[in-house]
């Protein structure tokens, strides 16, 4: 067990020396990015394809999507009308890390684009722990996952800078404790910034999309860039 851990601890600094230079080439380009996490069946490409028809008319987005096979969230995106859109399949891997996304990004022509969401695999354990280089990372959860999420996979809900609670519409038909689970959140990451919305209804869309646009205004600033 004792030689383990060295591998495990050189294959993460390599990891983050890679989001590090990542990061840099992003920021480089002036272009604005977030790492969408979630399990199988959240939301997270109907959420890219929400961002994408609601800020289209506002910004230049494109996304690159992880996933264990085939393009369909790609298509998707590229139906939903991004500049450009990467799919990545990881052939069995259950995360992406930051090789994936450097080895992907010259795929893109970033001085075209403002935006770049990354859709990770579907998975609440493995994406926490490899950072990529964006600049936030999204945690969508849904309703009918259970309230007992945050409490079950304490790791990405602590690690995560935003959280989408998708699927609000199924709030009257599905046992869900919102007070319990909001207080399973506020206990891991006092504070963290929330959306509730529904990307079927379109309820509370807009607040996000608002977020979105700002987020990407405030690091186009000359002061941060």
């Amino acid at each position: 067990m004792t030689k383990r851990i060295p591998v495990v601890e050189k294959i993460m600094s390599a990891n983050d020396r890679v989001a590090a230079e990542n990061r840099a080439h992003l920021d480089a380009a002036c272009v604005y990015s977030l790492n969408f996490m979630a399990s199988p069946g959240a939301g997270k490409t109907s959420l890219v394809e929400r961002t994408i028809q609601g800020l289209q008319d506002r910004l230049r987005l494109a996304v690159i999507n992880g996933d264990i096979a085939t393009s369909l969230d790609a298509d998707r995106a590229d139906a939903a009308g991004a500049v450009k859109s990467v799919q990545i399949n990881t052939g069995g891997n259950c995360h992406l890390d930051a090789i994936m996304l450097q080895d992907a990004m010259p795929q893109l022509t970033l001085g075209e684009i403002d935006l770049l969401i990354v859709e990770n695999v579907g998975n609440l354990i493995c994406p926490s722990n490899f950072q990529l280089g964006t600049h936030k990372s999204v945690l969508v959860a849904s309703i009918p996952e259970g309230a007992d999420k945050p409490y079950k996979y304490p790791g990405i809900y602590r690690g995560v800078d935003v959280l989408v609670i998708n699927k609000i519409d199924l709030l009257p038909y599905v046992p869900f404790d919102m007070d319990y689970f909001r207080r399973g959140v506020e206990a891991l990451n006092p504070g963290l910034e929330t959306f509730a919305l529904s990307c079927k209804t379109g309820e509370g869309v807009n607040a996000w999309l608002d977020w979105v646009a700002n987020e990407v205004e405030a690091e186009r600033q000359p002061s941060v860039w």
